[in-house]
């Protein structure tokens, strides 16, 4: 039996690529739509900003961004789905 060095063996368990996963799925002009909602609601809205700097201390600002900007998605889709107004305190609890 073969032992094997810290090197070889992650190399066997690092056998995927670190953030490729889901990057071509959707519409990328609204996604990038979203992205700017994001970025506006950072700057206007301070709930927005709150779960936007809890994001960015656990990630990093890019991740952060896209995260509001999946949570504001998701807002607008029940917006349509329900015929509801927006309301700040159901989307950011």
């Amino acid at each position: 039996m073969r032992l094997q060095t810290g090197s070889s063996m992650r190399r066997q368990l690092v056998h995927f690529d670190v953030g490729g996963n889901n990057t071509k799925n959707g519409n990328k002009y609204l996604a990038w739509a979203f992205v700017e909602a994001a970025n506006f609601a950072i700057r206007s809205c301070p709930e927005a900003r709150r779960f936007y700097d809890r994001k960015k201390r656990a990630r990093n600002g890019i991740v952060a961004i896209k995260a509001l900007a999946h949570k504001l998605a998701r807002a607008c889709f029940h917006i349509l789905r329900e015929h509801k107004p927006f309301e700040v305190t159901r989307c950011f609890g």
